[in-house]
């Protein structure tokens, strides 16, 4: 938890889900568990990486998926933000209601995302690391129909099922705070986040998010 927490966004997933059966594990889980202490001492080296730039700008990835957990029947939401060509804040988390369809799942996920989004801003913004961030904050987002329910007053019986406290997402879109815009799944950075993914689409991932073996520079 500590290295997924600090430096680690590759493992969020796979410790949220673990974390879940800590009170009652099985045979499987420990499996799984030592699947990933393998994972961990083969990465031991990875550090996050960050690039020098005189365009510092804030890009979000927010995914979920849909009725993940075979307990729950609930979904996971992912998160993850950039800055500097490297991750600097991301977060995977079982979602807390039954989402009744994907578009909802992703609506909900985005929701966390634009939450998180605001606040850091204000905290990029206060470190004087950007003299201002006047543009909307960029999230991207796979699922084209969140895309078209964001940024317009439409309404379809996918989303009249959504919870009202989730439309601030809506009107932060409106009020030029935030961007939400459209991704294909394959170019989806928080993918990771939120469920299990083949070794090479979880690899590609990985080194997106800057996180990989560090380079000595003479």
């Amino acid at each position: 938890m500590y290295a997924q927490v600090c430096t680690r966004p590759d493992l969020a997933f796979i410790v949220g889900v673990l974390g879940r059966y800590l009170s009652n594990p099985g045979m499987q889980h420990w499996i799984a568990v030592k699947r990933v202490m393998r994972y961990l001492k083969r990465t031991r080296d990875f550090v996050l990486t960050y690039r020098k730039s005189d365009n510092l700008e804030i890009i979000g990835y927010s995914d979920s998926d849909y009725a993940g957990c075979p307990d729950s029947k609930r979904s996971t939401s992912g998160y993850i933000f950039l800055l500097a060509g490297g991750a600097v804040s991301w977060k995977s988390a079982k979602q807390s209601l039954v989402a009744p369809s994907t578009m909802a799942a992703e609506f909900v996920a985005c929701f966390e995302a634009s939450n998180h989004a605001n606040w850091l801003r204000n905290f990029v913004t206060g470190l004087r690391i950007i003299e201002s961030i006047e543009r909307p904050l960029k999230i991207y987002c796979d699922n084209s129909a969140v895309v078209l329910y964001s940024n317009n007053n439409m309404s379809s019986t996918k989303s009249k099922f959504i919870d009202i406290k989730y439309l601030v997402v809506k009107e932060r879109v409106q009020e030029k705070q935030l961007l939400i815009e459209h991704i294909g799944t394959d170019l989806m950075l928080a993918d990771p986040l939120t469920k299990g993914l083949t070794p090479k689409a979880f690899h590609g991932h990985v080194a997106r998010m800057g996180l990989g073996f560090e380079i000595a520079l003479d």
